[in-house]
């Protein structure tokens, strides 16, 4: 119980998509010029994030690894064609607001991130709801992204008037620079907390990292690993650069060594 609810906080908070990790830019620019479209967007891309790792994190063990990565494209575009077609079926307004952003979805960065650095180590239960935390969290940056667009650019929320009567809306907002815009805004506000919590002397580090806890003692064998990895590599550096520094050294002292050799030859002659 206590995973599942780490795996809900991590994809809300933690590693939120959008403004942790600053994934699937696309989408989250281009369908939020309202709050419903990007509640469509986010909920469909909820689906698509739980089946796939469910159904990833069931074959981790058979998809040989080496061919992994076209696997798992192969396991998301099927699910990504379903919701497409029942979109199609029973939803034809939130279909056609969304348009080439569903099959779109196949190739989105976060379905496929969570792919490998998650489902495809671990088991099927907190795979699912790591797809229904990140689809969550990207979900609720969509919406607000696309409430705040709605609101300043056309007076609205949800498509229900709001704004006082007279209030001249900003159709900016709703169009491609507005996504920017409040992207940008919100991006600000997150580096400013960031900013105030370093200066108060408060570990900041892990925002914007996509990390919730520190390697050593981290769950994620796959990360543990690949931070081992990494300080292997970074030793193999330092006794290359050590082997470097001796050969220079060696390759000065040389010509002493000769000129000592020579030195030796003739007193030796002379005797």
């Amino acid at each position: 119980m206590n995973n599942v609810k780490e795996r809900l906080v991590n994809g809300l908070i933690k590693e939120n998509p959008t403004f942790v990790l600053m994934l699937g830019m696309c989408p989250t620019l281009a369908v939020t010029t309202s709050a419903i479209n990007g509640l469509g967007m986010g909920l469909t891309t909820m689906v698509v994030l739980a089946l796939s790792n469910a159904f990833i994190s069931l074959l981790r063990n058979i998809i040989p690894g080496k061919v992994r990565i076209p696997a798992f494209i192969v396991i998301i575009a099927s699910f990504v064609t379903i919701v497409e077609l029942l979109l199609e079926g029973f939803i034809p307004t939130l279909y056609d607001a969304l348009g080439i952003y569903i099959p779109l979805i196949v190739v989105n960065c976060i379905i496929l991130g969570r792919a490998e650095a998650y489902a495809s180590k671990n088991p099927v239960i907190p795979s699912l709801f790591d797809g229904i935390g990140m689809g969550l969290g990207f979900s609720f940056a969509l919406t607000c992204i696309g409430a705040v667009r709605e609101l300043i650019g056309a007076g609205t929320l949800f498509g229900i008037h709001v704004m006082p009567e007279g209030y001249i809306p900003c159709s900016i907002f709703i169009m491609a620079p507005g996504a920017f815009f409040v992207l940008a805004a919100l991006t600000a506000i997150q580096n400013k907390i960031k900013i105030a919590g370093e200066k108060k002397g408060k570990d900041m580090s892990k925002i914007q990292s996509g990390c919730g806890s520190d390697c050593m003692n981290c769950s994620d064998t796959g990360c543990k690993n690949r931070f081992y990895d990494e300080n292997a590599k970074d030793s193999k550096k330092e006794n290359s650069k050590e082997a470097v520094k001796e050969m220079k050294t060696a390759e000065k002292k040389l010509p002493d060594i000769e000129i000592e050799e020579i030195k030796g030859e003739e007193e030796k002659t002379n005797d």
